[in-house]
């Protein structure tokens, strides 16, 4: 047997299993450096043990990954309660998403290098208590402006849990078995959208708006046991200096690289195809449908089955595709699955608002283009933190945040721009498809040969 785990250390046979683990190999973190770096072994792992994820680690790191959904979408059905005990009004309330959004994109940037500094377990832990103190306080939030504030305490902490659980994936396998992890993680949490409102409702059944952040700090607190079980999977002697100069040092260089740009690029604006669709559900489902409050499901359902089923497809092309040709498939995909839906809307006869007797036609092409992306997204991710393999935080940050950026932008400035009808809806998406497309393909032209295939 290996060596025996340091004082603290979690050995990961629970976690892993398939072929014997290796520790990175010496070198120095440049771009330059870009090829696929093999797992690092956990403290305790024993050189002998097979590597293969088990459903406790799957769990695990979904869990962490439906933080996010979980802290947005329980809070829709309370925003009547809260609104009537503060004397507050729609545009008041909505802070209460805003300023949880704003500061997760802020943090976004400095959770991953934190992790490449500190350990991955120790930022993770250390985010979700503040998150649990920043949940837990809106319970007794004696006002609206303590709440948007606690809020923005937990979006600030947040992505701990979510953006480092996708580098723990990477950091404790490769190839074909963390992508198809992370397919299944990306299953699991294509759940959280469709759950989480519903959570909110039935735990307004048991009081007052209070206990719906009193249910998602319990959600929390399971998270959190489930975490500290997990083995720290960055040791020490791979770990980057904890100072200010070198953490946005380890910014600047992943955020300075062409290779990173194109590959953030290509991610951000291939999602924006499907996030076009969910930024504009309220115009869509309302306006252009001419369906109800109560009818988001119509939308969002199509949305969840197609993202569900394209993860279950990476994961079972994980050992019989290589990891580039699904991402080149994926986006070509995405183009095809744009083009169709644009195809199917142009078809669509009546005036917005009169569109409901033809839904099918209406939803067939966002499940089809939410199935094409899933089929690049988990992925490509996995192809930027290789690009770094002793910076894989700092490169999931940044694309983190690029990605936000844009939706961002989607939600707040295009999407109520190209909204008018399903049609302009359908162009912008295939413009977003193709932009997306073209940033890969650069990528996959320019990168060193060996990483090609």
């Amino acid at each position: 047997m290996g060596a025996s785990a340091p004082s603290g250390a979690v050995s990961p046979r629970a976690y892993a299993g398939r072929g014997p683990p290796v520790t990175d190999a010496p070198g120095v973190p440049t771009v330059e450096r870009v090829t696929a770096s093999p797992p690092r072994t956990p403290a305790g792992a024993s050189p002998a043990e097979p590597r293969r994820a088990g459903a406790r680690l799957t769990l695990t790191i979904a869990s962490l990954a439906m933080i996010g959904p979980f802290s947005i979408d329980t809070v829709f059905p309370a925003f009547t309660r809260i609104g009537a005990e503060f004397a507050a009004d729609e545009v008041a309330l909505q802070q209460l998403i805003s300023a949880y959004l704003a500061a997760f994109a802020v943090m976004s940037v400095f959770h991953g290098p934190l992790s490449d500094a500190l350990g991955r377990k120790k930022v993770m832990i250390g985010g979700l208590v503040i998150y649990l103190i920043g949940m837990f306080g809106c319970v007794i939030a004696p006002s609206l402006g303590s709440l948007v504030l606690l809020r923005v305490l937990q979006g600030m902490s947040a992505g701990a849990a979510t953006i480092v659980s996708r580098v723990v994936i990477r950091d404790l396998f490769d190839g074909a078995e963390a992508q198809r992890l992370m397919a299944r993680v990306m299953m699991i949490f294509a759940l959280a959208p469709a759950i989480a409102p519903l959570v909110g409702g039935w735990l307004l059944l048991l009081g007052d708006w209070r206990w719906v952040f009193a249910g998602v700090g319990l959600y929390g607190l399971a998270v959190l046991a489930l975490t500290t079980a997990l083995p720290e999977t960055l040791p020490p002697a791979d770990r980057t200096p904890l100072r200010l100069r070198s953490l946005l040092g380890s910014l600047v260089h992943v955020g300075r690289s062409p290779v990173m740009l194109r590959v953030a690029a290509a991610t951000a604006f291939g999602f924006g195809s499907q996030f076009l669709f969910i930024a504009s559900a309220s115009i869509i489902v309302v306006r252009l449908l001419g369906l109800g409050e109560q009818d988001f499901w119509v939308l969002f359902a199509p949305l969840i089955a197609g993202l569900m089923g394209g993860s279950w497809m990476v994961g079972r092309a994980a050992e019989r595709m290589p990891r580039s040709r699904l991402i080149t498939f994926g986006f070509v995909g995405t183009i095809a699955s744009t083009a169709v839906n644009l195809l199917l809307v142009s078809f669509l006869d009546g005036e917005p608002g009169e569109l409901a007797p033809v839904l099918l036609l209406a939803v067939t092409g966002p499940a089809l283009i939410s199935f094409t992306v899933s089929l690049f997204f988990a992925p490509i991710q996995l192809e930027a933190m290789d690009l770094f393999p002793h910076q894989r935080g700092a490169a999931a940050s940044l694309g983190t945040f690029f990605a936000l950026v844009l939706n961002a932008l989607l939600a707040g400035a295009i999407a109520p721009l190209v909204s008018d009808t399903l049609v302009t809806l359908g162009l912008t998406a295939l413009a977003f498809a193709l932009l997306g497309t073209a940033f890969w393909t650069w990528h996959m032209l320019t990168r060193p040969a060996r990483l090609r295939g």
